[in-house]
């Protein structure tokens, strides 16, 4: 269906259609009862993955060259298997991704970059039967043939993407595409999921070529990237949700990392500071969305690609992400998708879940040995996720969402510290959040109380080296943009994953 038709047939069942400069606020999605999990933080999301966000990193660039630069990375689609066939993990059409900057502190979004994606379906096609009465037939899979640098002629369907960068509201601001700095094009194109060796010979340098210097209205000249990679996010997941089914005070690299097999896809985004701040000072917030139409309707006879359904109305905002395991730790299960629906500046109402935390008091309850933190309300919290550090990236009123003081030299890869802040490298989490802090260790002593200081009567076992066993170093990212790795082979598959090398 073309999408006038779509509009039109929604409009007749009364679903008014907008175009994305001109719709209303979010509209938040009632919670239905369900079980989360790591990657998966919220009942309504867990059933539409193509729109789970499942990390967000923002950071000063610590490529050499690249220091004047912010990378902001939201990746979606938990969880995927390298060798997911015959589909693999196109992103949704019907779907609005974003990535959000705050650059005054009040929660609300001051710069929205908009992706939107096409899947174009090539009909490939081959002559099956004998001579003088074949059939032409439709190939099932996604490429008939390999795939390299500049050669894209065997894949059966291909994606494209557009960006549009919208000052200050992200629904009534002033919207402008975002071009190619090179050819002044508005589409760019992803490149295909690692399918494997056979297909896609080498790669790190096929996707290499989807890297693009970008000209964004009102920021700069920047880059950007979308596609397959690794999965950075480093976690001992199904024992950690299992009631912590270790020893937290263990040692820090005795378990392994459980999304160690696992892809993602990554929308990354480098761009100019000054052009970020925009004269407001030196101190950005920043968080991800995604965003579906309030209406579908399923089409029980479709009858061609991509036409399950027909989707129009208002944008209503099903996900959201800013420091990692808020959703999944601190926000109680009636509220999940209340979250993932609101906006940073209506936080307030999630406060109690940050000044009495229920996370280390379950600890306590599992682990006798260790003591929660009884300094209620818990104000070291509201600073670590709400607030901002005083003296390190303090800034405008409570809020959950990244702050970066872009005034922060970055450390080059070879020298951060994995516990960031805390650890004694102010270039880290919590000021923003790059590939290499280990934000599960991170939050895990944070939350039992390492803010407050040794000795302290309100946090006895505030010192302990909390962890989840699952180690991250300097091998699980790269020097470079787009910093994430290539992403896992689906074959060769001797019974272990082929990892990128």
């Amino acid at each position: 269906m073309q999408l006038p038709l779509k509009l039109s047939f929604l409009t007749a069942l009364g679903v008014a259609a907008y175009p994305i400069g001109f719709l209303p606020r979010p509209t938040p999605v009632p919670a239905t009862p369900a079980s989360p999990s790591s990657h998966r933080e919220a009942p309504f999301v867990s059933e539409h993955p193509k729109v789970d966000a499942t990390d967000f990193y923002m950071f000063r660039s610590y490529e050499p060259g690249r220091q004047g630069f912010v990378t902001l990375i939201a990746n979606y689609i938990p969880l995927q298997a390298p060798y997911g066939g015959p589909n693999y993990f196109f992103m949704d059409p019907e779907a609005l991704y974003e990535i959000h900057v705050d650059n005054d502190g009040d929660g609300l979004e001051d710069l929205t970059f908009q992706f939107r994606f096409q899947n174009a379906f090539q009909g490939v096609a081959l002559d099956i039967g004998p001579t003088g009465a074949t059939k032409s037939v439709p190939v099932p899979l996604l490429q008939v043939g390999p795939v390299g640098v500049g050669n894209e002629g065997n894949l059966n369907l291909k994606e494209t993407y557009t960006l549009t960068v919208v000052a200050s509201d992200r629904r009534t601001g002033q919207a402008q595409p975002v071009r190619n700095a090179d050819d002044a094009s508005t589409v760019f194109t992803k490149p295909v999921d690692n399918i494997g060796n056979k297909t896609l010979p080498d790669y790190a340098a096929y996707a290499a070529q989807f890297v693009f210097d970008i000209d964004v209205p009102g920021v700069g000249l920047g880059r950007v990237f979308v596609g397959q990679r690794k999965d950075p996010f480093v976690v001992n997941l199904g024992e950690v949700f299992d009631l912590v089914n270790f020893d937290p005070v263990g040692a820090e690299n005795s378990r392994a990392d459980l999304l160690d097999d696992a892809n993602c896809t990554s929308l990354i985004l480098e761009l100019p500071i000054a052009g970020l701040l925009a004269g407001k000072g030196s101190i950005i917030g920043g968080w991800t969305t995604a965003s579906l139409r309030q209406a579908r309707v399923l089409n029980p006879h479709p009858s061609g690609h991509n036409q399950a359904s027909v989707e129009g109305g208002a944008w209503s905002q099903v996900s959201r992400l800013s420091s990692p395991l808020v959703n999944e730790l601190v926000i109680g299960l009636p509220d999940k998708d209340r979250f993932n629906a609101s906006e940073p500046a209506d936080d307030a109402q999630f406060l109690t879940y940050v000044t009495n935390p229920t996370l280390p008091a379950l600890i306590e309850a599992l682990f006798p040995t260790v003591t929660a933190p009884t300094n209620f309300p818990r104000a070291d919290l509201v600073q670590a996720f709400l607030t901002g550090v005083p003296g390190l990236n303090a800034n405008g009123s409570a809020a959950e969402m990244l702050r970066l003081n872009t005034n922060t030299v970055p450390v080059a890869k070879g020298a951060q510290e994995r516990l960031g802040v805390i650890g004694g490298d102010n270039a880290g989490f919590p000021n923003g959040r790059r590939p290499g802090d280990d934000v599960v260790d991170i939050e895990l002593r944070v939350a039992m109380g390492v803010l407050l200081g040794p000795g302290s009567p309100d946090a006895p076992s505030g010192q302990l080296p909390f962890t989840d066993g699952a180690f991250l170093d300097d091998s699980f990212f790269d020097e470079t943009f787009p910093y994430l790795r290539t992403p896992l082979a689906g074959s060769p598959n001797t019974g272990a994953l082929a990892k990128a090398q």
